[in-house]
């Protein structure tokens, strides 16, 4: 059998590209399709449409084995295995909007040979998609001998390749053995850890083998979802718990040292903060909660998760609201714009979201993020004001708003930075500055569940 394979992906987004560098550097031959002119203009030219660490270095490092096209009859005959990695936004009823994805396989349907080939959705979509994909594929292309795999990603924005090169785990849905084969020969070097990346790259190898799970695509599909709300729900719940810090005088630091040395319930996601933004955890958990609703079940809990995440952020304005006697012609700086550090996604940002509730409370709103320059924000009504600059941000502002916990904001100088500000006053909505320096600097400091 070959040791490489020859595969399509089509899509280049944080996904679609991740897994194309990812497949790259294990030895395969990688054709991406993507028909947005202007992205793949910049992917030929080497570089990354948007931001995220290593891909771009990543890129350059397996150019012999990737390429970009915008055509699916140069990627799609010769392809043992076609990855579909389009995007599936959230539809008006906040279930999964598949139009991309079936558009894409009315397209490729017509370049399919009559030799044995997987097509692979990596796209989020809901329990069941498969069979009205086979369902579709029979019909566009009745000659062609395709089987149907599932093959949910689990990548983290701003880790994308890292998590793409050294998963935690890979699951793979499909029903035909032969179809289970070819996958774990593409995905062998990442299974063995011994995919090639560069020190420099700062990707670094697991302790231990990377399992991958063989299982049915229903279970494959909804393990995608299962995930997202189930770490969705974690923050949720201490953010919870935070609420009640601030009730009882109790403190979510020594909370989260306390659990986290629980093994069953281990350390990630016990942050308490503002909420969870993003791309994925509010779509999936909405969709799944949507999908168990059409199911004929009523899923409470994951309701409760989207309610608590919903009212979290509108607590922090309450508190300052206090704090200031009212926000009514105050001047507050949103410190964050992307939805979390290392990215430049805004999609679901909290801090836009803030902006928005601030103005409609009669607050003037001045917001810096270190990736400015490369988001995509609405457009803001008057009384917004964007910084690239974080000094002249919080210039004559009666409180800052620390909404994404980047670095900058961790090392910055607040002792100097605090003599601009009409009021010393920070309302650290990730609880990742330190209550000491900000005393020294001379803040009034306010946290979640922080005493």
């Amino acid at each position: 059998m070959q040791s490489s394979l020859e595969v399509a992906i089509i899509g280049a987004g944080y996904v679609g590209l991740s897994t194309a560098v990812a497949l790259a550097l294990a030895g395969h031959r990688v054709r991406v399709v993507e028909q947005q002119t202007q992205k793949l203009e910049v992917l030929q030219q080497g570089q990354v449409p948007f931001f995220e660490p290593d891909l771009e270095a990543a890129i350059l490092l397996c150019a012999d084995n990737l390429c970009f096209t915008a055509q699916m009859q140069k990627a799609v005959p010769t392809a043992d295995i076609i990855i579909l990695a389009v995007s599936t936004p959230p539809s008006p009823a906040h279930g999964a909007d598949l139009r991309q994805v079936f558009a894409a396989l009315h397209q490729l349907a017509v370049f399919l040979p009559d030799r044995q080939q997987v097509l692979v959705v990596k796209s989020t979509v809901p329990v069941g998609t498969h069979l009205e994909i086979q369902t579709l594929m029979q019909q566009l292309a009745p000659d062609a001998n395709l089987a149907i795999a599932s093959n949910p990603e689990f990548l983290r924005q701003g880790r994308a390749l890292r998590d793409a090169v050294f998963p935690d785990r890979i699951v793979i849905g499909a029903s035909e053995t032969w179809a289970f084969a070819r996958l774990q020969q593409l995905y062998a070097p990442i299974m063995a850890g011994i995919v090639q990346v560069p020190e420099n790259l700062e990707i670094h190898r697991p302790k231990h083998a990377i399992p991958i799970l063989e299982v049915s695509a229903a279970s494959a599909e909804l393990a995608k979802y299962a995930a997202n709300a189930f770490l969705a729900m974690k923050i949720s719940f201490m953010n919870e718990i935070a609420n009640v810090c601030d009730s009882t005088g109790a403190d979510i630091g020594d909370i989260k040292s306390t659990l986290q040395l629980d093994t069953r319930i281990g350390a990630d996601f016990l942050n308490a903060g503002l909420g969870y933004g993003g791309s994925c955890f509010p779509k999936d958990t909405k969709a799944l909660s949507q999908l168990a609703l059409r199911s004929g079940y009523e899923f409470r809990l994951l309701k409760a998760v989207i309610e608590v995440n919903n009212e979290q952020k509108y607590r922090a304005l309450n508190k300052l609201e206090h704090v200031l006697h009212g926000l009514r012609d105050k001047q507050i700086a949103i410190l964050g714009l992307s939805f979390k550090p290392d990215t430049a996604d805004t999609r679901e940002s909290i801090g836009v979201d803030l902006i928005e509730e601030l103005l409609a409370r009669g607050a003037m709103v001045k917001a810096h993020d270190p990736m400015l320059a490369q988001l995509q924000l609405p457009e803001f009504s008057q009384g917004v004001t964007l910084c690239s600059d974080l000094a002249n941000c919080l210039e004559s502002c009666d409180a800052a708003i620390l909404v994404t916990e980047w670095r900058c904001y961790q090392e910055a100088n607040w002792a100097l930075l605090g003599q601009r500000m009409s009021q010393r006053i920070m309302f650290d909505g990730r609880n990742t500055l330190s209550l000491k320096a900000m005393q020294e600097a001379d803040f009034v400091y306010i946290g979640i569940g922080r005493n």
